[in-house]
């Protein structure tokens, strides 16, 4: 398999993060440092790390919201690998881990100016739905959910 399951412990996944971070701290300017509040990733104990002939490319997480849902989070696929479908198989394996957790429903902020990863998770079968939680009021937060069988 490309990908493995493992947790926020894992140095693949911890690496790829801080690109991820990196990233979006030019994207977000200004406002990363609200956001970061919320991407801390200790303690996660659900995350997916995709290979490309060994080398660690592509990575996303989810953690429990509610009893029925879990939040994706932390996906980024490097940008030479972008455009092979990896992020979307990424979030599918999470799906599924969730589903296979019992979970019925997954949600997710992103940027408004994160154009791409919009269009992935529309493409994916998620629907926007009003801002929950921290990014209630948050102007720049673009938040979706999707129901799993």
């Amino acid at each position: 398999m490309p990908f493995i399951r493992t947790t926020s412990d894992h140095t693949d996944f911890q690496t790829l993060v801080r690109l991820l971070d990196q990233d979006l701290a030019i994207r977000d300017g200004e406002e990363h440092a609200f956001y970061a509040q919320f991407n801390k990733i200790a303690d996660i104990k659900n995350a997916v790390v995709y290979y490309h002939e060994g080398v660690a490319v592509g990575c996303g997480a989810f953690k429990m919201y509610d009893s029925v849902t879990v939040e994706i989070k932390r996906m980024f696929v490097q940008p030479d690998f972008r455009g092979r479908g990896i992020a979307a198989t990424i979030l599918n394996e999470l799906e599924m881990w969730a589903v296979e957790l019992n979970y019925a429903e997954t949600i997710l902020e992103t940027g408004i100016k994160q154009l791409e990863a919009i269009r992935l998770y529309r493409k994916c079968g998620y629907v926007l739905i009003p801002n929950y939680g921290q990014y209630a009021n948050v102007e720049n937060s673009v938040c979706m959910k999707k129901q799993l069988n």
